[in-house]
């Protein structure tokens, strides 16, 4: 059996993910090449690390000594020839299968047998770009959260064919540059962001319905979120999403995106911009409410047809709420985690989930399954089958036991 010891690395991709990436592994006292297309991307990515770095000097975190050293341990490469013999290489370029699977047959022509062969995406199949190679054994995902030198999680994703072995390196490794990794199975959007989904999809639905993105956001908030998932939006960028669902030519006629394809159109991208759901005073990230942002929603849901209603912060709260439980629990069932505490320590080290609830699932078995499933089958009844409670609750009902018992899929 190979041992795979991880000793230097090498990123592929200077844009803000490689950038935080860089950042980490370099931190750590792991050696690093780094290579994009554009020689001049590598160059503002070195000046970002040395600005982070000075910055912790300043503050008094670390030596000049030691962000020297830092900086050193980076090395900007300009062919992929450079990088045989690294230990392991992590792919960030963007959300794209052809380009990452061509890179990935690029990789597998070059870098030396044995090394571990990663791509930082947050959704796209690591068995597709695995399948280009001939050494699946030695693929797997590391799903890095933005800005990756300051999020604490990462999310190991195992495809069909990844070694053990490769998956305990990968593990070694988020220890050593100081993150919290859950180990999620390949499917769309792996744990977190599959969960998130189901979570958006609510929310958005709650706006065509009868609600303000500013009520569904604090009724969140009030429960313990670091922001609602319409604040959030306005972090990430609302166009992210819109121009993805424009590159690959589907899911743009979806009622529940309307909302969001109309910000667009205005030019209204979230903090960046200015404005987005909420607006921001120059140089200030502080959410203030837009009644102009109420107006288009109004108009929006009834053009789409709804008869809008009074949504109060409890429903918000339960839709969105249940919406992670239920996806949650059929993420254990496909043993696409291993046990619920994973999907809480994603939920908390990724998505702002509040503490002090323990994560979603942890929050769910404190109301008790036999309540949660009570909820679900009566949203079931009012909003339609995909409120179906997930056939692991039935179980764990029937069985009198609780997420916290399930165990690799099995309870």
């Amino acid at each position: 059996m190979h041992n795979y010891k991880i000793d230097s690395a090498a990123v592929i991709g200077a844009g803000t993910m490689g950038r935080g990436i860089v950042i980490s592994l370099a931190s750590a006292g792991i050696p690093v090449l780094w290579l994009d297309n554009n020689p001049q991307m590598v160059e503002a990515g070195l000046q970002m690390a040395e600005d982070t770095w000075a910055q912790h000097v300043a503050k008094g975190r670390i030596s000049t000594g030691e962000a020297s050293l830092r900086r050193a341990r980076i090395q900007a490469v300009s062919d992929y020839a450079e990088l045989a013999g690294v230990d392991l290489v992590i792919e960030a370029v963007y959300e794209n299968l052809e380009l990452k699977q061509q890179i990935f047959r690029t990789l597998d022509k070059t870098v030396k047998q044995g090394a571990i062969l990663a791509s930082n995406t947050s959704a796209l199949d690591i068995d597709a770009i695995a399948a280009v190679t001939a050494r699946p054994q030695d693929v797997l995902g590391l799903h890095f959260f933005s800005p990756a030198h300051i999020m604490k999680l990462l999310e190991i994703v195992r495809g069909a064919h990844t070694a053990p072995a490769v998956l305990d390196a990968a593990l070694g490794l988020g220890q050593r540059i100081g993150k919290v990794s859950v180990v999620a199975g390949n499917c769309a959007g792996f744990i977190g962001n599959r969960m998130l989904h189901t979570y958006v999809f609510e929310a958005r639905s709650l706006l065509l319905e009868g609600a303000y993105p500013h009520q569904v956001d604090a009724a969140l908030q009030g429960f313990g979120f670091a922001m609602g998932p319409f604040r959030m939006y306005d972090v990430v960028g609302i166009d992210l999403e819109w121009r993805a669902r424009e590159l690959a030519g589907q899911g743009q006629d979806v009622a529940q995106v309307q909302v969001d394809n109309r910000l667009c159109e205005l030019g209204r991208f979230g903090q960046k911009s200015g404005k987005g759901y909420y607006l921001y005073a120059p140089g200030s990230r502080q959410a203030e409410h837009d009644p102009q942002v109420d107006a288009l929603v109004q108009r929006e849901s009834e053009r789409l047809g709804y008869a809008r209603r009074r949504i109060g912060p409890e429903e918000s709260l339960e839709r969105c709420l249940l919406a992670l439980v239920n996806e949650g629990a059929k993420i254990l069932e496909e043993k696409i985690a291993a046990n619920a505490h994973d999907i809480d320590l994603v939920y908390l080290n990724g998505y702002g989930f509040p503490a002090d609830k323990g994560g979603p699932m942890a929050w769910a078995d404190a109301q008790g399954v036999a309540q949660i499933r009570q909820r679900l089958l009566q949203l079931a009844e009012r909003f339609g089958a995909h409120w179906q409670p997930a056939g692991l609750i039935d179980r764990l009902v029937a069985d009198g036991k609780r997420f916290a018992d399930v165990r690799e899929g099995r309870a």
